[in-house]
């Protein structure tokens, strides 16, 4: 849930100053999730979390984490370009590659970028494209299932990240020949987990592997990047995640694997997106159409391409009509949006109060993955986004898109 109350006149206001659909954000709420996280892994001597930018690539909200001591992960050049352009330079900036071009590369290269290399192929490439960097990190797919326990949290083996095991020497090795005097590991093999057991297992495995990769190599591990997953309660009824025993179970394994050892300045690094803005995000968006057929339809001005989650993956979000939070929830809806798809729908027989034509609801946690995931099938224009500054006041950080914005790519000329 969001960092201010949806009751607060703040959202009445803001919507009727701008026209809906919008995404709304707490600057508070982001706030204080950068120092819990911070002083959660604070027995950690180097800790840093490098925001995940796909999550909200948005200049304002970038620019409150830089303000929070983090840097930033990036996934392309155009990544790239937004944080160089918001003032993160050099070890700021993670450069996650991912099937991408020798010239993205290069231009890590040039912002002096960390390099989390995706498959040994990319050695190569590398190479031809600005060189070996001194620093670089290989990422780690240790393939099969990656269970905690009974529970399985994820099939390293189906996912297209990472290199094998046995990859990494080899890996490591030529970057060795190439110049690198000094390696970083990394692995994803969950997303969206809540246990607080996930990042302690994975840093168990990536501990374990970086000592090994030490002694192959003859090189200091720099770093391990425990990348993303840590997750949300998207439902009201799920746990929050329990920052502080995620910090602990880290710090534990890394007093193991490292400090009883003698192995000193080893640095942790997360890239963390959802945790640290996505219960601070809702979709406020006006209630158009009231449809009765074999069921009872809400029709919203908003729709999939504000956000894709629930047509895409089926994804719960919860919805509040504000005005009415406590009222019984005694009408059972399919919240819509209005395009041509059918899958286009924010909830299936969700019960909610009695929803009236003019209504305002609020779809929450959409500040990961909610804006950023927009799209213009059908034509239909990204909405704006605004900041709930802690002192109350609201301001537009992205305007909407307008026609002008959706034919400036078309040529027409060839038509006349």
């Amino acid at each position: 849930m969001p960092n201010f109350s949806l009751k607060d006149q703040v959202v009445f206001e803001a919507a009727r100053q701008f026209a809906t659909p919008f995404h709304l954000y707490s600057e508070r709420g982001i706030r204080q999730t950068a120092r819990a996280l911070k002083d959660a892994f604070g027995e950690i001597e180097d800790f840093r979390e490098y925001f995940a930018v796909k999550a909200l690539p948005t200049p304002a909200v970038l620019r409150i984490l830089k303000e929070e001591g983090c840097g930033v992960d990036c996934a392309s050049a155009t990544e790239l370009m937004l944080a160089d352009a918001c003032g993160f330079q050099g070890g700021d900036i993670m450069f996650s590659a991912n099937d991408v071009t020798g010239d993205e590369f290069a231009l890590a290269r040039r912002l002096g970028a960390y390099i989390n290399l995706d498959d040994i192929t990319h050695v190569d490439t590398l190479a031809k494209n600005g060189g070996g960097p001194e620093t670089v990190c290989l990422r780690f797919n240790p393939g099969g299932t990656f269970r905690i326990g009974n529970a399985i949290m994820g099939d390293p083996g189906d996912a297209k990240y990472g290199m094998t095991r046995p990859q990494l020497t080899e890996a490591l090795l030529r970057l060795r020949d190439l110049g690198a005097v000094r390696f970083g590991l990394h692995a994803f093999l969950s997303s969206n987990t809540t246990d607080p057991a996930y990042y302690p297992a994975l840093a168990r495995l990536l501990f374990q592997t970086g000592r090994e990769l030490m002694d192959e190599s003859g090189m200091p591990l720099a770093f391990v990047n425990l990348s993303g997953g840590i997750g949300i309660p998207y439902r009201p009824d799920q746990p929050v995640t329990d920052i502080r025993a995620v910090g602990e179970g880290v710090a534990r394994e890394y007093r193991r694997a490292f400090t009883e050892n003698g192995i000193r300045g080893v640095a942790i690094k997360t890239e963390l997106g959802r945790y640290m803005t996505g219960p601070y995000g809702s979709l406020v968006s006006r209630v158009l159409h009231i449809k009765n057929t074999y069921k009872q339809y809400v029709g919203l001005d908003a729709c999939a391409a504000n956000l894709m989650r629930p047509a895409m993956y089926g994804a719960y979000h919860h919805i509040t009509v504000l005005g009415k939070e406590d009222a019984p929830c005694d009408h059972v809806y399919d919240v819509t949006g209005s395009l041509c798809e059918n899958n286009d729908k924010f909830a299936v027989d969700r019960a909610l109060p009695k929803v009236e034509i003019g209504d305002l609801v609020a779809i929450h946690d959409t500040g990961a993955h909610g804006f950023a995931m927009g799209y213009n099938y059908n034509g239909k224009l990204r909405s704006a986004e605004l900041l709930l500054h802690a002192n109350g006041e609201v301001e537009l950080i992205r305007r909407a898109e307008t026609p002008a914005d959706y034919f400036a790519t078309l040529d027409f000329t060839h038509l006349f």
